[in-house]
């Protein structure tokens, strides 16, 4: 059987027929403004999440960097979770690019900021402090769907205390295909999502199965700001409608797929249920964390890789479902974990790795 790659939705390989798309594309120069495919992907991705402009970037890090800093200067802070993606996976990079202070604050398990939190980090207008600016979320979190009633309150208290909304939304279109309402389409949920928020920024090369991009969506005015940091910053490509038109296949023909995903972490969530030694952590869209009793979390690994299934282990374990993951796949993966606790239950850790797995 072939390797069942559960380390990440970013592994996809592009399809034959987004493959085809990608060779059909019209191309021109984006650095000028002028590869018709990119702007079509642009204009598409702007109207979907009801915002004025996009921007199409090389990478969601990069979506997430230009955003922070077209709502910051120097000397001002956003307010982050402290595990939030743009604040501990990004390389510092507001900090280090732009001299923008990130103002970390701690989440409960649904990845959620008290708003009282929150309110009492903005700093006062004076000279000892950072100027408080923007407020940053991501959704899904860990594979949780951030539920309306947070990021509308957490928003509006923004708002109010005269903050801006930056979403990172690497997984956003899973989020919207997991909570719209009977009826109700992926990308009418979408514009929900994004009515919260001042700017956000879309993945295509995680859930929706492109090679590579993402874009930030916002205003005119805060997309031409991002623009000059996207050149500073490397991001200006050339003929990057060979990418933009994989994106756009993608958002014609793998979104409302993405259930597929979702209904595939389920089943591998109930197949591991009730091993003795694992915690199933079951997300609400495509992405299962276990924790792994005594420590066995590194042999475990090991096992599976030997027996053609990946996973990751920085957080516990964690197995992600995806376009190039099917049923079969999954039930792999579950028949190779329970026969790991069959071969050696209760063994002793086979080797210690330093940090976390």
């Amino acid at each position: 059987m072939k390797t069942v790659d559960l380390r990440s939705d970013t592994v996809t390989q592009p399809t034959a027929a987004m493959r085809a798309a990608m060779m059909a594309a019209p191309l021109g120069d984006d650095v000028f403004g002028d590869d018709p495919t990119v702007n079509a992907l642009q204009e598409r991705i702007a109207a979907l999440t009801g915002k004025e402009a996009a921007l199409f970037m090389p990478s969601g890090t990069q979506s997430n960097l230009c955003g922070i800093l077209a709502h910051c200067g120097r000397g001002d802070e956003y307010i982050v979770g402290q595990l939030a993606h743009t604040y501990r996976y990004e390389g510092g990079g507001a900090a280090v690019f732009g001299s923008v202070q990130p103002q970390p604050l701690t989440q409960d398990a649904q990845g959620r900021m008290q708003l009282a939190d929150i309110a009492a980090a903005i700093k006062p207008d004076d000279p000892h402090f950072a100027r408080t600016r923007l407020l940053c979320l991501e959704n899904t979190w860990n594979g949780q769907v951030m539920p309306d009633v947070y990021l509308q309150g957490a928003t509006a208290l923004a708002r109010e205390k005269g903050l801006n909304t930056h979403l990172d939304g690497a997984r956003v279109f899973n989020a919207a295909v997991a909570s719209a309402a009977p009826g109700q389409g992926a990308f009418e949920r979408l514009r929900e999502i994004a009515d919260h928020f001042d700017s956000l920024s879309v993945c295509f090369s995680k859930g929706l199965g492109a090679p590579v991009g993402s874009a930030l969506c916002g205003s005119h005015e805060l997309i031409e700001r991002a623009r000059r940091l996207r050149k500073m910053a490397g991001g200006g490509l050339r003929q990057a409608g060979l990418l933009a038109a994989c994106a756009l296949h993608a958002l014609d023909h793998h979104v409302e797929r993405l259930a597929e995903d979702h209904a595939n972490a389920r089943r591998l969530a109930d197949g591991l249920g009730g091993i003795e030694g694992l915690t199933v952590k079951s997300a609400s869209t495509n992405i299962v964390f276990v924790d792994v009793a005594e420590g066995r979390g590194p042999a475990l690994l090991d096992y599976l890789k030997a027996h053609g299934v990946l996973a990751t282990g920085l957080i516990g374990l964690r197995f992600v479902t995806h376009l190039d993951v099917d049923a079969a796949g999954v039930d792999h993966a579950v028949t190779t974990v329970r026969r790991f606790f069959a071969e050696a239950p209760g063994a002793d850790v086979a080797r210690a790795r330093t940090g976390p797995y």
